[in-house]
This record gives structure tokens, C-alpha cells and sequence, in this order.
């Protein structure tokens, strides 16, 4: 079978996105062909493009896709030709029209979620549930503060956190995102650029700040994320949209209330099959159920992966997107 893909050779800007023909033969041990019909684009993907995270090169791209299994391979059990599945990786070969990946990092997707749902959802709802579920374990009736609100996993965050019974305070940049924030029912919506965030989240939670804040951003918002987090509260920094946070003196953490900080990763939450399996499950529950609606914001021809990427970076896309590729 004749498949096009993405492959990096060196870490850069979207201009470093090259692409290949290849030809993909039957599928090893513990392998399926996966023929591709959506592939989400992810935040991550920029990670491993600009060398924020290095990868070994030369590199694909991409973790999260979904699609039909066209041919199993030795020892795979649970999938067969036809089904529909979806992944999130760890591999970082997405980018393609059909490719050979391990049976093991796929889930069988229920008859009610579609592959476009799947391909925007999987990777991003994951992280929620892991982040809310696992890493924070919000409570029904906290206030919580959520940067970048209206993003692909920040809609997701505020939907679920909702659906939990929390109290969300979102955080955005223009007022396009703020109406998508509120439609997703964000309690209190600011302008991260303008508004003094942490004096209105004080102002909102009496004084006290909020338990919780998760911030997908970075350094450019964890100084509001201290002044805004209560006294022995959780600082959740799950993403570098505004650079990586470095240096960080924990003397800090004390000055600003005894704070907690994590970085947590998904791989680390979702690292054994059962974990995976609840996970996963966990997060179809939430769509089906109508607690968690999937907003695909954008789509692009799959070869339109570096104008993806380039708006992504730039603030100009808001919910999930994906790339679509030919066949």
C-alpha cells in the first residue's frame, strides 16, 4: 500500500515539515494497517517540530488519528479488518494517510463516536480526565481557573469541569474566545492581555483564590497563576504556549501560601493498559453522554500541516483541529 507522510530532519519552524512517499507492506507482530481518515493536530506536535521537546531525528509527526484497520498483524487480538480506531501514541508517525502502528496504542471506537470526533477528542480528553480526575481531583463546588479556556483541550477542560459540578473562571484573548469560553459555561470569563486576572479571581473567590488552576500556557501566565492560586492550592502546568516555565525557585511556592505545583504528562497518568482502557472509556462516557461536546474549529488538507501549525502557534485557531487526508 502506497502512503504519504510528514517527516522532519532537523527541529524548526513549520518550513521544516517535509513530506514522503512510502510503501507500507503487511503488518508485524502486534501491528495493524490503519488506513487514515481525520488526524488531529495537537499543540505537542509543535513540541516535537520546533525541538521543545527533541526527538530523535529523522522524525515523523503527529500522535492522534483515527481510521479504518485494513489488515492485522501476528498476535493482535481485539481488532480486525474494518474496525474503526483511534490513537494518541505515543508514535509520532500520524501524519499520514495510512500507516502501521502498534495494535496496543489503538482504542476501538464506539458505534456514536465518529472518526473526526475521535481524531479532535481523544488526545485532548484524555488530558482532561487525567487532569481533573487524576492529577487534581477537583471536587463538586470548587472554583477553578482555567488559561487559554477557549483552546482544544480548554474547551474541553470547561465542559467537563461543568459536567463535574465546579465553578470555572476561564481565562482568553480575544472576544471571540471569551463567546466560546461562555458557550462552553465558563462561570467568569477574562482577558489574560488586559484584565488584572489575579485580582479578579480574588475578587471572585472573596480573597481566597481558587484551589486549582490549570495552566495550559506557561511562563507567560505563572505569575498570575501564583498570585491567583489559594493558600496550600495546586498550580497544574500541563503546557508551554507561552514558553516553557524555567527556573522556578520553590521559595516561591511558600511565598505565595505553602502552593503546590505539578507538570504532569499523559503517558505517565494513562502508562498501563487498565489505565488506558478507564481512561479512554471514561472520556467516550462524557461525549456520549452530551456532558462534553467536541468543537472542531478548523480543518486543512493533511499537506496544510504547516499553516496548521503556524496558526495554531499564532492564536489563530480556537477548539480542535484536524487534518483531513486524501485518498
Amino acid at each position: 500500500m502506497q502512503a504519504i507522510e510528514a517527516f522532519i530532519e532537523s527541529q524548526g519552524g513549520p518550513e521544516v515539515i517535509d513530506w514522503r512517499e512510502v510503501a507500507l507492506g503487511e503488518p508485524g507482530p502486534g501491528e495493524v494497517l490503519l488506513r487514515q481518515t481525520a488526524v488531529g493536530l495537537n499543540y505537542l506536535d509543535t513540541y516535537h517540530r520546533d525541538g521543545t521537546y527533541p526527538v530523535p531525528l529523522p522524525s515523523g509527526l503527529g500522535v492522534e488519528s483515527a481510521g479504518e484497520v485494513i489488515a492485522v498483524g501476528e498476535g493482535v487480538h481485539g481488532f480486525q479488518p474494518g474496525d474503526r480506531a483511534a490513537t494518541f501514541g505515543p508514535e509520532r508517525t500520524a501524519y499520514a494517510n495510512a500507516r502501521l502502528v502498534s495494535a496496543a496504542s489503538l482504542f476501538k471506537l464506539p458505534p456514536a463516536i465518529d472518526d473526526e470526533t475521535a481524531a479532535a477528542a481523544l488526545l485532548k480528553a484524555c488530558t482532561v480526565e487525567m487532569l481533573v480526575e487524576r492529577c487534581a481531583k477537583v471536587e463538586a463546588g470548587w472554583p477553578v481557573l482555567v488559561h487559554a479556556a477557549a483552546g482544544g483541550v480548554g474547551l474541553i477542560l470547561v465542559q467537563w469541569l461543568k459536567a463535574i459540578g465546579a465553578t470555572v473562571i476561564g481565562t482568553v484573548s480575544t472576544e471571540a474566545k471569551a463567546h466560546a469560553a461562555r458557550e462552553a459555561g465558563a462561570d467568569h470569563v477574562l482577558m489574560y492581555k488586559s484584565d488584572d486576572v489575579a485580582a479578579h479571581v480574588r475578587e471572585i473567590t472573596d480573597g481566597q483564590g481558587v484551589p486549582v488552576t490549570f495552566d495550559g500556557i506557561g511562563m507567560a501566565t505563572w505569575d498570575v497563576s501564583l498570585k491567583a492560586t489559594a493558600r496550600r492550592g495546586l498550580i497544574v502546568s500541563y503546557g508551554n504556549a507561552g514558553g516553557p516555565v524555567t527556573g522556578v525557585n520553590l521559595g516561591v511556592l511558600a511565598q505565595h501560601g505553602s502552593q503546590f505545583v505539578t507538570r504532569p504528562t499523559l503517558f505517565d497518568y494513562y502508562l498501563h493498559a487498565g489505565e488506558r482502557a478507564a481512561g479512554a472509556a471514561r472520556v467516550f462516557e462524557m461525549i456520549e453522554s452530551g456532558a462534553v461536546k467536541i468543537t472542531v474549529g478548523q480543518r486543512y488538507g493533511l499537506q496544510d500541516a504547516a499553516r496548521a501549525h503556524a496558526d495554531l502557534q499564532a492564536g489563530r485557531t480556537t477548539g480542535s483541529t484536524l487534518l483531513i487526508p486524501e485518498h
